[in-house]
């Protein structure tokens, strides 16, 4: 598979790191001049623009919250004029005020060339038809990703989200290669075909799929890879810092490849809010370097993984990022137990003995809080005896808790029991009162 820029995903690391301390000196100057509520948190933390430097002096700076730019609604975070904003994108707004992020021609152009490089590091060039079934609108995903796959030359068939067999008769009609969406979605899409007798081996054309919106496990990616047939590509970005094409897999599988010349990245403790040694699980933080409208300085993205600073085989320097195995503000704390739903994924793949379906659902009962796992049966399981469906229910509940440290009851309920998703899947069900 090739690279997009070599220039810049390959570039030498002392280098990158000049450019880096570069790009963040003219960030700050740009967000001290322009935007008031950060200039004020600058102040409140005792620095000024002149402080900044070098990447290493980036901890000096105060950290960005979603709640800030939901405080500042809709535009107060932005350090572009708003007559030289080409572009408004917003997140869905369900646990409060959407957060509003702004484009400027220049911005569009640099995330356009993010997705280029994202399609191309998962064998995409101009040969193929790149199928876009995020959604389109204020979301995201579907328009990042359709500007990125016509720079390279792709056909681009944007159907967005939703009528899922009208999807897959589209995908056989006009020859998609590349799929993107969600992987909940993938699994459906994958389901869907099975009940219309449609081999995706063999009935379509596909090779790929770029994955992202959702945290999902390496058993979910093998759970794709054999039903579709297909290598499964994770893509990793959010709206705050710029949309889809944050980082990138390349054909390894080890690892998503940051934009380093565009972001910058830290691990730190959530709880602490110190930065952590090379290696360390934690929490994610950027730094817009690049960005006009909302360049966004040390923002807590709550998503937990770890970093691998070592050369990839297929040659780019760019630091690389674990798989997401949750957050930290979603993660769950069950009677003192940090669970994240990715772990209970993991519990179920690893098995094979029931759909990769579920959610949890948490009550509080007096002052205990229960965990029940709702996990959808395969049609062949919920055809077995009883004593088979039981044991199969024991082997469930053994594995989750045996991984959580954590009593759990596991209900197996009918397949196709749980709603399906055309976006982002519903995994935890939490009814205790807040």
């Amino acid at each position: 598979m090739g690279i997009w820029n070599a220039e810049y995903e390959c570039m030498d690391r002392e280098k990158l790191m000049e450019l880096q301390g570069e790009r963040l000196r003219n960030t700050v100057q740009r967000v001290y001049s322009n935007v008031n509520y950060f200039r004020q948190k600058m102040k409140d933390k005792g620095v000024e623009p002149g402080d900044i430097n070098t990447v290493q002096d980036l901890r000096k700076l105060p950290f960005t919250y979603k709640q800030d730019l939901r405080d500042t609604y809709p535009y107060g975070m932005f350090s572009a004029p708003m007559d030289e904003v080409v572009r408004i994108h917003a997140s869905t707004g369900t646990t409060g005020k959407r957060t509003v992020v702004g484009y400027t021609a220049k911005d569009i152009d640099i995330w356009t060339e993010l997705i280029a490089r994202c399609l191309t590091a998962a064998g995409a060039d101009k040969s193929d038809f790149v199928h876009v079934a995020y959604g389109y609108g204020l979301f995201t995903g579907g328009l990042g990703v359709h500007y990125g796959a016509e720079k390279i030359g792709a056909t681009v068939i944007p159907i967005s989200g939703g009528n899922t067999k009208r999807q897959i008769e589209i995908m056989q009609d006009f020859g998609s290669t590349i799929l993107t969406c969600t992987p909940s979605y993938a699994l459906y899409l994958a389901e869907t075909m099975k009940e219309m007798n449609i081999d995706p081996k063999k009935d379509l054309k596909l090779k790929a799929g770029v994955f992202g919106a959702e945290p999902w496990t390496e058993e979910m990616r093998k759970e794709i890879e054999e039903q579709m047939g297909i290598m499964a590509i994770d893509i990793y970005g959010l709206s705050e810092i710029i949309g889809p094409g944050v980082s990138i897999e390349c054909e390894y599988q080890n690892g998503l490849h940051i934009q380093e010349d565009h972001f910058i990245v830290e691990i730190i403790d959530p709880e602490t809010e110190e930065p952590l040694p090379p290696g360390s699980e934690g929490e994610l933080v950027f730094t817009c370097i690049t960005k006009e409208a909302l360049p966004l300085i040390r923002y807590r993205t709550r998503d937990i993984c770890r970093l691998n600073s070592e050369k990839c085989e297929c040659g780019r320097t760019q630091i690389r990022m674990g798989k997401v195995t949750g957050r930290s503000d979603d993660m769950l704390i069950i009677r003192g137990v940090n669970v994240f739903p990715s772990q209970i994924e993991s519990a179920l793949l690893e098995l094979g003995l029931s759909s990769p379906h579920y959610q949890l659902v948490v009550e509080r009962v007096g002052t205990l809080d229960n965990l029940e796992v709702h996990v959808e049966m395969t049609p062949d399981m919920f055809s077995d005896a009883v004593r088979q469906v039981e044991k199969a229910e024991h082997k469930i509940r053994h594995n989750i808790e045996s991984i959580l440290g954590l009593t759990c009851r596991v209900r197996l309920l009918e397949p196709k029991s749980i709603q399906r998703s055309e976006g982002k899947a519903k995994r935890v069900i939490d009814k205790r009162v807040k």
